[in-house]
């Protein structure tokens, strides 16, 4: 009887065990998709940024690329000349967006105030010959005490009201356009530099080249191309057939 009773018990439990295991549905810890921080909702919900924002190309554009980058980092300044080529061969076809996002990082110590002295260029209608400057001589002036006084030369060789400029760096006006585009960005989740989107798509950074930025433009233009067609041909007037003569 005790061995018996030994056999019902283990029988029990083990059916106990059994019935248990089969309502457990899926792992004990599943892993969560990562969020959407690159979607077009995304982008259009974060704070506008800088207004009027810096900007090339067509503001009707289908296109628009969005670079966030720093001026003290040699990873924007590699991507400066793709930027510059881009730009050149789709001209306004494209909506090009330039946003600051200085990296509150040791290394990047002096690349706050570059935005600000980028953005007081732009107070005299400066600022993309400024930023090429600031990328085509990075290494000079990042690692220079004086590179407050190298931006003064910049804009000296550019034509600038150096007095105004010096005025724009110290003043409200061209720091809250930085803030503006820093509010931005982070609220989108840019963390690193350079954050390139083309139309709310981040480029990878491995990808970005003109040959792969180009194949995403192309193919963005053509969706548009199509959407529009689509769109013309649902409004047209369907043909009707002429009046029977009396």
């Amino acid at each position: 009887m005790a061995i018996i009773g030994l056999v019902l018990i283990a029988a029990i439990a083990g059916g106990w065990w059994f019935y248990s295991s089969s309502k457990t549905t899926g792992p004990a810890n599943p892993v969560k998709p990562p969020p959407n921080a690159n979607s077009t909702n995304t982008m259009a919900s974060a704070p506008a940024g800088a207004q009027p924002p810096t900007m090339l190309g067509s503001p009707t554009a289908s296109v628009t690329i969005e670079e966030f980058a720093d001026f003290q980092c040699p990873s924007c300044a590699q991507v400066h000349p793709m930027m510059k080529e881009i730009q050149s061969i789709y001209g306004p076809r494209i909506k090009f967006i330039f946003r600051n996002f200085p990296l509150a990082i040791p290394q990047h110590d002096k690349a706050y105030d570059a935005a600000v002295a980028a953005e007081a260029a732009g107070m005299q209608g400066k600022f993309w010959p400024f930023q090429n400057e600031l990328y085509t001589n990075q290494q000079t002036w990042s690692a220079n005490q004086n590179y407050r006084q190298i931006w003064t030369e910049y804009a000296q060789k550019l034509g600038l009201d150096v007095n105004k400029f010096q005025n724009d760096i110290s003043g409200l006006a061209a720091k809250s356009r930085v803030d503006a585009d820093l509010q931005r960005g982070r609220a989108i989740g840019v963390s690193s530099t350079p954050s390139i989107y083309v139309n709310g798509r981040l480029v990878p950074y491995t990808q970005i080249s003109v040959p792969t930025m180009r194949q995403m433009i192309d193919a963005e233009i053509q969706q548009a191309n199509e959407k529009a067609r689509a769109g013309a041909a649902s409004q047209a007037p369907a043909n009707t057939a002429p009046a029977n003569p009396q």
